[in-house]
């Protein structure tokens, strides 16, 4: 039977990418590892963050979306990202960079079990930074020399990642029975449930709040993609899904992945996509980011597509 080894990517909603591209790449020291489209929508920018090359579990994306309201905030929506920084010491840096910086935070706070610091970006969009503590992270992330972030205090990869649901049992039930994600706290109120037994970076934490579901807007999430190694683990989840009675979107060729989506019975929006083949199909390590990669089914269109887009750099 085929598990689940992580999350593999978070997508949001920025109404500017141009003010997105410098948060994310000066403030928070992450490499852009792709600059395209929304395939589906190609008058949007899909901009990618994460380690070296992009790596699955380190990869925030964005869509442009230049017309996004503000978000209502409310339930059954994926309402926080967890970012794992290496120690208790890197918490206290990150808290004076967003203090000279000016960027809102919290205190530091605990947060799932582990030392951790809320913040927001400039949109609204919430994050958190979690103390890793040297624990194991996977063996492919690789660090960008780069950054902007000093060495010992940049940020590693996704950590937990929060959903609010109206019904904290049906988003448990996929999680744990379909899944198999592990059950490591559970009450009325809130669950928590690893990827892998013992590990921060395949975490998700489930809350429970009643009331009206979140208005999605500038700032928000749209979907979590969790993570399977290639297109076979991909078509048994898909017949996994269907099976338990969800509609699945079948197998899409996203060009650096193959992936599939489904919606479950509160409504949270999940992908399912593969490691592979990855960032630098179509580019080099050292150029990843740096210019408008398109997927070939777009090239023809490269002069319509650039046109309608407003330069980030």
């Amino acid at each position: 039977m085929y598990t689940i080894p992580g999350h593999h990517h978070i997508s949001m909603i920025t109404k500017n990418a141009e003010t997105n591209n410098y948060f994310y790449k000066e403030v928070l020291g992450l490499r852009r590892v792709k600059k395209t489209v929304n395939q589906d929508s190609p008058s949007m920018y899909h901009l990618f963050y994460g380690d070296l090359t992009g790596s699955a579990g380190t990869e925030l994306s964005f869509f442009e979306m230049p017309m996004a309201g503000r978000t209502v905030r409310g339930t059954n929506a994926i309402t926080q990202i967890g970012l794992l920084v290496p120690s208790l010491e890197s918490l206290t840096y990150w808290k004076k960079r967003f203090e000279q910086l000016d960027v809102q935070h919290s205190e530091i706070t605990t947060y799932a079990g582990r030392a951790a610091l809320p913040f927001e970006d400039s949109e609204g969009l919430r994050l958190i930074l979690l103390n890793n503590n040297d624990e194991e992270i996977p063996e492919f992330w690789a660090a960008w020399e780069d950054s902007s972030v000093e060495e010992e205090h940049r940020i590693l990869g996704m950590g937990p990642t929060e959903i609010t649901v109206r019904r904290l049992e049906r988003t448990a039930k996929v999680l744990r029975d379909i899944f198999g994600y592990v059950e490591v706290a559970y009450s009325e109120e809130e669950a928590i449930y690893q990827s892998v037994a013992g590990q921060a970076f395949g975490e998700i934490v489930v809350k429970q709040l009643e009331g009206p579901s979140e208005k999605p807007g500038r700032g928000s999430i749209h979907h979590l993609a969790i993570r399977v190694r290639n297109e076979e683990e991909l078509r048994y989840w898909d017949g996994v899904v269907k099976e338990r009675g969800f509609d699945s979107s079948g197998v899409i060729d996203r060009f650096y992945f193959q992936s599939l989506y489904f919606r479950d019975s509160n409504g949270i929006l999940f992908e399912i996509a593969t490691d592979g083949p990855g960032f630098t199909k179509d580019s080099t390590i050292e150029a990843l980011g740096t210019k408008l990669d398109l997927p070939p089914f777009l090239e023809a269109r490269r002069a319509e597509i650039e046109a309608k887009l407003q330069p980030i750099d």
